[in-house]
């Protein structure tokens, strides 16, 4: 098992989390966001992560998801060594949307 194994999820439970009402954090661009993201999630762009981390919340997992799960990895990483629970979601939402999951545009996160 490498380290990034347990801080990465798949996008199937991905999904039984954000169906369960989970914390997600995309961490991509605002133009990347606006063109697509997954329901409710709250964009911080990962260039923003550190200064905005009081932002998220104190308890439970944050799913943190970007395109493909590369910068995500990074910010779950960090996130982890600031004491959070955080996870990346494998294949980002490049994955999300493949599956056939519903996408959401624009600014607002809901």
């Amino acid at each position: 098992m490498s380290p990034t194994d347990t801080l990465e999820i798949d996008v199937e439970g991905f999904a039984a989390a954000v169906a369960g009402g989970a914390f997600v954090l995309d961490c991509r661009e605002p133009g990347e966001y606006v063109a697509g993201h997954v329901p409710g999630a709250v964009l911080i762009p990962l260039g923003s992560l550190g200064a905005r981390v009081a932002e998220l919340p104190p308890d439970g997992t944050v799913y943190v998801v970007c395109a493909s799960g590369n910068r995500s990895l990074r910010a779950a990483q960090a996130l982890v060594g600031a004491g959070y629970d955080a996870v990346s979601v494998a294949g980002g939402t490049s994955g999300w949307v493949a599956s056939g999951r519903p996408v959401a545009t624009g600014e607002r996160s809901a």
